[in-house]
């Protein structure tokens, strides 16, 4: 089985210090996501609840309320710098709890929980039916997975814009394989279903078009891309000085124009939600 350590050393570098930086503005943005999320769960009062790669915790936070005070919620994520930011949030929520873990290999309660969310917590496996196989485990019989992950890469403009803009800058990445853990792995429905279902599941994945929450203006969210997504990367394998950030920063803002509305910037997105029952 693979392990996940290089999951684990990127979210506990500057990675996860950024996010940790820009949770506000991340959480507006995938805001409508997590709705979607929390609308398929229709989580109970009193149901305990997993939030797989719970992150800095607004997920968690969502759950606990809706299960409220004789409900559980458990997160689990890989990253200690992400779930020092959970644990401020939740400090107030008895009914949650936090746990640092490789959800792959954890060994979960058995059969005690009655549903798994997860917000794009769940692409980043190095062994995705290993994965999944355990976490199935940690459900009671019948009870329920809802999941949120990318739909197709070209359909997602808040990563792409981005990329296209720093690497028509400083020149093209090496491709890479986006079937590995990343942001696009569950991109593709068909090999989603195959993998859960390898895993013992079965797996519907449902196409949801969405606009994505609005940062108050374009420069706030241009900002935010060069310091979370592709262009961070783009950027560094090419060394980009403060002369290329600015005109990439600036480039940003120009692409992210089209999608500018009354109520803030709009982008448009494709999510894959994967629902499952045990």
């Amino acid at each position: 089985m693979s392990d996940n350590s290089a999951q684990a050393e990127f979210w506990a570098s500057e990675s996860g210090r950024n996010w940790v930086r820009h949770q506000r503005g991340l959480d507006t943005i995938m805001a409508p996501v997590l709705d979607a999320v929390l609308e398929h769960a229709a989580l109970q009062a009193g149901e305990t609840v997993l939030d797989i790669g719970c992150g800095t915790g607004a997920a968690t936070v969502r759950a606990a309320q809706a299960v409220g005070a004789q409900g559980a919620v458990h997160g689990y994520d890989i990253s200690p710098v992400l779930l020092e930011l959970a644990a401020k949030r939740t400090a107030d929520l008895p009914q949650v709890t936090l746990t640092q873990a490789d959800a792959q290999t954890h060994v979960f309660a058995k059969g005690k929980a009655d549903a798994l969310i997860s917000r794009f917590g769940v692409m980043f496996f190095a062994d995705t039916t290993a994965a999944f196989a355990n976490l199935a485990r940690a459900l009671r019989p019948g009870g329920r997975m809802v999941m949120a992950a990318w739909g197709p890469a070209h359909l997602n403009p808040w990563f792409m814009d981005p990329a296209r803009v720093a690497s028509g800058r400083l020149g093209t990445p090496p491709k890479v394989d986006r079937t590995l853990p990343g942001p696009f792995a569950f991109e593709d429905a068909d090999r989603v279903t195959r993998l859960l279902g390898a895993a013992g599941l079965n797996a519907t994945v449902t196409p949801v078009d969405l606009r994505l929450g609005a940062l108050d203006t374009l420069d706030a969210l241009a900002e935010q891309s060069c310091h979370i997504g592709p262009a961070v990367g783009i950027m560094r394998d090419f060394n980009a000085t403060d002369a290329d950030r600015t005109a990439i920063r600036d480039g940003i803002a120009q692409a992210f124009s089209a999608y500018d509305t009354d109520t803030g910037v709009r982008v448009p997105a494709r999510i894959n939600l994967i629902t499952a029952r045990v």
